[in-house]
């Protein structure tokens, strides 16, 4: 059994405590018009072009995009940097593309990480079969869990998908007392208006009880934007300015009025 990873990020320290290594696994059932790696989105080994440019010249190369990893393969990559994971209190997080498309391996591997004693971490949108996600838990020892919208339709119209599902097993994972992580995509014209900021926040404190240790808020950018062109997908948000920074900080101290620790970025 293989997974499909697009990139595998080490050092990283923004996906959970400490120092890790973050896995991004290809496949998602979203389509989210500000996805920053649509790389992510399909769940087969893609061919794009690169340009190269050498002395004012340019080069298109043929690059793949997304390689096939055993779960012996990723413990490999691990152990290698361990000395550092160790020392920093970090571990190994799973991202995506959505890392639940890819349960049956995510399971294996996750239990191999445990066994061995590292700090594991699932970044996950949510939208899974609750099976998939009841699975996981033992071996899990932190959720990134992401949650974009409240209302279906605005959900649905914005990524493609109801957030039915996706709140279930938030619930689910609370209630069995998995350490989770909120991460809330900022969107301007999305889920930003003062209505939802203030049904958002009391969904989230009503129900974090000791289990949610912190809100992350992640403001909308366009770094990924280039990509869009380079997998042949649509940007649809051209026209939407990222956040100030002055408006990030007034979200800040608004979900920090929850009680729950919030910051900006992951």
């Amino acid at each position: 059994m293989k997974a499909l990873i697009f990139n595998i990020k080490r050092y990283a320290i923004h996906d959970g405590p400490g120092i890790r290594i973050t896995f991004f696994m290809k496949s998602c059932p979203l389509n989210c018009w500000w996805c920053h790696n649509p790389e992510g989105i399909s769940a087969e080994i893609q061919e794009v072009d690169r340009i190269d440019r050498i002395g004012g010249r340019e080069f298109v190369v043929k690059e793949k995009v997304g390689k096939y990893y055993s779960a012996d393969q990723i413990l490999e990559i691990v152990r290698k940097d361990m000395v550092f994971i160790e020392e920093s209190g970090g571990g190994v997080t799973f991202s995506g593309g959505e890392p639940l498309m890819q349960a049956d391996f995510l399971y294996r591997v996750l239990k191999l990480l445990k066994e061995e004693g590292i700090h594991t971490a699932v970044d996950t949108s949510g939208h899974a079969p609750g099976k998939a996600v009841d699975r996981l838990l033992p071996y899990t020892d932190l959720f990134l869990f992401d949650i974009k919208h409240l209302e279906p339709a605005q959900h649905r119209k914005y990524t493609g998908v109801s957030n039915d599902m996706i709140l279930k097993n938030y619930n689910y994972i609370l209630q069995k007392g998995a350490e989770v992580i909120i991460r809330i995509p900022v969107i301007p014209g999305f889920n930003d208006d003062a209505g939802h900021l203030h049904a958002l926040r009391d969904f989230v404190s009503s129900r974090a009880g000791t289990n949610v240790s912190r809100i992350d808020l992640l403001p909308y950018h366009r770094i990924g934007r280039a990509k869009y062109k380079k997998f042949d997908i649509e940007y649809k948000m051209p026209d939407i300015e990222q956040p100030s920074a002055e408006r990030m900080n007034e979200l800040k101290e608004f979900f920090a009025e929850s009680g729950i620790i919030t910051k900006i970025g992951g």
